[in-house]
């Protein structure tokens, strides 16, 4: 039997997200604001300000148009969304910050990550996958540089204290494999990396741990027997030195964030959406860090879990 590859751990999930925006349109039609509109308002002007910064500093160009290029993204996927469930219009007021330049960047950021995590819980599945997906966005872009973050800790992956529901387990059984698989990653590259990414490995590898034993108790307190990590996984390009070793493990943090959007695009449980949502964030965060190493750009990914990533 061959090894499986990272994208044979993630074809069940990504066929079963497909049809999750066919579902979304079904939802019947509301007479309240979009709560979709301010986010993408808000990374409009997020944007627009990036952009001054990026004209007006030479020295924080790069970072700046990078910061500008995601939060567009993250406007026009919004918009998208808020276009097509066509709810009465309102004027979202957006927050501005009291600092300019670089610094008034990283209070822009904090303030879209927190507006975007407070709605995941509440919002219809495929909507709360789109929303975590931006809230990952401005988490991984907290860790470019030293001047936008580090932004807050997502907070430690625990299992949920009841039962998840049935429809949660195939999602979660593939947020399981991911782990597995992420975990014989940081195995592998640990005989490429050169001392000082010795902690960063150990991190990486202890907070996948935790995600793995958080899966297989949900499962085993559903009645599900857990899958199990595979003997080998193919990496998606050959592991030869020290890049290649931070690109695998960059494209690891990636798929895990692909499973557990996942996850919360395929469940209500509010409680199994808040674990989905800090496994998220913190492959969002740790998979920057990994890219940058590498030297692959750009540098963080504008919205984790999505099928180009």
């Amino acid at each position: 039997m061959r090894p499986r590859t990272r994208r044979d751990v993630l074809r069940a999930s990504a066929l079963a997200a497909l049809a999750v925006p066919l579902a979304a349109c079904a939802t019947g039609y509301s007479d309240d604001p979009d709560p979709l509109a301010l986010l993408a308002e808000q990374a409009r002007a997020d944007a627009a300000a990036a952009d001054a910064v990026a004209a007006s500093s030479s020295a924080d160009a790069d970072v700046a148009r990078q910061y500008s290029a995601a939060r567009t993204a993250h406007a026009q996927a919004l918009q998208s969304e808020v276009d097509r469930l066509n709810r009465p219009k309102s004027q979202p007021a957006v927050v501005v910050p009291t600092e300019q330049g670089m610094a008034g960047l990283k209070q822009r950021l904090a303030t879209a990550r927190q507006q975007a995590e407070s709605l995941v819980g509440g919002l219809p599945r495929y909507r709360a996958g789109l929303v975590a997906a931006v809230a990952g966005g401005c988490a991984g872009l907290q860790q470019v540089g030293t001047k936008l973050g580090p932004g807050a800790e997502p907070g430690a992956v625990t299992a949920t204290a009841s039962a998840i529901p049935p429809e949660s387990v195939g999602p979660v059984q593939q947020a399981l494999s991911a782990e597995h698989a992420a975990l014989w990653i940081y195995g592998l590259v640990s005989a490429f990396l050169p001392g000082n990414y010795t902690a960063g490995v150990a991190e990486g590898t202890a907070e996948h741990q935790d995600r793995r034993d958080a899966c297989v108790r949900m499962l085993t307190a559903a009645g599900v027997e857990p899958g199990v990590a595979e003997p080998a996984y193919i990496p998606p390009q050959p592991v030869t030195d020290a890049t290649s070793a931070k690109a695998v493990v960059a494209t690891a943090e990636a798929d895990a964030a692909t499973a557990w959007r996942g996850v919360l695009e395929q469940t209500d449980d509010a409680a199994l959406r808040d674990v989905a949502l800090k496994a998220l964030l913190a492959s969002a965060r740790r998979g920057t860090r990994w890219r940058e190493a590498a030297g692959e750009q750009p540098t963080a990914i504008v919205l984790p879990g999505s099928a180009q990533s």
